[in-house]
């Protein structure tokens, strides 16, 4: 096959020359791309359009295309619809018994307060029909949705809001797999390290999954086989789950290549895309497990290779950007990616954190720690090791009040809000901006702006102090500074 493609981004294709045998920079709208398919059919048969490599702008057009004469490759239009669509989708799920976090669709605050109130805070809110989560908030309680409709959006029969029951605490899995129609592989299963509700591109992640147990990845196999089954994918298919209390919620699946698909192809040493595109074109799996394409045997994204562990971390603009909040959620803010890979863990996630923050973790200095009440528990055994690694904490009073109950001592820090003592005692920021900190570690409570927190968070970038939201990432970066601690890191 001669392959031809369009991209109105230059820089995403630059260093690729060898990926097509033509490239056009123009805009993806259906005109432009129209007139290239009309210039390319005078040169040969046109076989086919591949819309699954190229994010969501690709699927939007699908349809268009199919209505103006062009055979769609792979999954078609009304597939995608399928799992695009929310209340198709549902039935999709409700056929195959899958279970979702409940939700609803509001186009007026008192529908939205009535829906939060039947699936139970905290929700999830977001406008419909939005690229990257923009937009989406969780919010705990009426207050917050209410300021939420009145900062966020318009909201009217137009412009519905859409309110979903927001899972508190889950696992977040990404899985990338590629269907032929009867066959699934499942190139990666990703485990991420930040809490369910920070959006999967921000979000740091672990292949393979360092938590689930055997019966856990069994039971996402069959659960992505059936979405594909019901949906009709013919290619690749990315599902995000969330895990909690043993049950499996299915929380989005895109009928195209995720933002995951290159960081799994380096880590399973599998090439997912050219695979994915050879199914779309006609060949089947086992095909491909014979010509040397995919593994012999297996999947690529659930077993170890080479015993190796890979992190996924993103790569995050505040530097350039002082004063916005460095609050993670379910809005992308990262512009970047890179990972980390090695024999453990621990090792992995510190290359990554290395990559994505100048001079990484630290492995020994001063801590500053202010917890949100519902995480102080869980914070309790990592703050523990870091105290043991030799790390002075410093905490607001709530937090250290916390640490010293479970025998973990921690110095006082006043609150921004409180002002400097009356013997000119500093306050949080102070102390940063001083250039005293080494690790900042806090969680707020929700994901809009707390005006300690905000200010504690742009500090932190202000002074290029690494700067921890979740107790799921204070967990993996204890492990991190652990490792770098005991082993010389090495290229892997």
């Amino acid at each position: 096959y001669e392959t031809i493609m369009i991209n109105c981004n230059p820089e995403t294709v630059s260093t690729d020359y060898d990926t097509a045998d033509r490239l056009y920079f123009e805009p993806l709208t259906l005109e432009d791309v129209l007139e290239v398919i009309h210039l390319e059919r005078q040169a040969g048969t046109l076989v086919g359009v591949i819309v699954q490599l190229g994010g969501q702008t690709p699927l939007g057009l699908a349809q268009a295309l199919k209505d103006a004469g062009v055979p769609i490759l792979g999954t078609s239009p009304e597939a995608i619809h399928l799992a695009e669509e929310r209340g198709a989708f549902g039935k999709v799920l409700a056929a195959a018994g899958l279970p979702a976090p409940e939700h609803g669709t509001a186009s007026s605050f008192s529908q939205a307060q009535a829906i939060a109130k039947e699936v139970g805070y905290p929700v999830l809110v977001r406008p419909s029909y939005v690229l990257g989560g923009r937009g989406m908030e969780i919010v705990y309680d009426d207050a917050m949705l209410a300021d939420y409709l009145v900062r966020s959006t318009e909201i009217n029969a137009k412009h519905p809001v859409l309110v979903d029951h927001f899972l508190d605490n889950a696992i977040e899995i990404d899985v990338d797999a590629i269907y032929d129609g009867e066959e699934l592989f499942l190139a990666g299963v990703m485990e991420h390290i930040e809490e369910a509700g920070i959006h999967s591109g921000d979000s740091a992640c672990v292949l393979p999954p360092m938590t689930l147990i055997a019966d856990e990845i069994d039971r996402i196999r069959e659960s992505t086989l059936a979405i594909a089954k019901g949906v009709g994918v013919l290619g690749l298919l990315n599902v995000q789950y969330a895990l909690l209390d043993g049950v499996l919620y299915v929380l989005e699946a895109n009928p195209r290549a995720s933002r995951t698909v290159p960081f799994v192809s380096k880590a399973t040493a599998v090439p997912v895309a050219k695979a994915a595109a050879r199914v779309m074109v006609g060949q089947t799996i086992a095909g491909l497990r014979a010509e040397g394409i995919l593994p012999a045997h297996g999947d690529g994204g659930t077993l170890p290779v080479g015993a190796a562990v890979a992190v996924k971390e993103a790569v995050l603009p505040f530097g350039r950007f002082h004063g916005v909040d460095t609050l993670l959620g379910p809005e992308m803010r990262s512009t970047g990616e890179v990972m980390g890979i090695d024999d453990s863990f621990g090792v992995a996630f510190a290359k990554s954190q290395e990559a994505a923050f100048s001079g990484g973790l630290p492995t020994t200095g001063t801590a500053f720690v202010s917890l949100a009440d519902r995480d102080k528990a869980a914070a309790i055994e990592p703050l523990r090791c870091l105290a043991e690694f030799g790390f002075r904490l410093l905490a607001t009073a709530g937090t250290a009040q916390a640490l010293e109950r479970n025998g973990v001592r921690a110095e006082i820090l006043r609150k921004q809000h409180e002002g400097r003592g009356p013997a000119g005692e500093p306050t949080t920021v102070d102390v940063i901006m001083a250039g005293q900190i080494d690790l900042i570690v806090n969680t707020p409570y929700g994901v809009g702006p707390r005006v300690d927190g905000y200010e504690i968070r742009t500090a932190a970038v202000m002074k290029g102090v690494p700067s921890i939201t979740t107790v799921q990432g204070l967990a993996a970066a204890v492990q991190g500074i652990e490792s770098l601690r005991s082993v010389e890191p090495t290229v892997r």
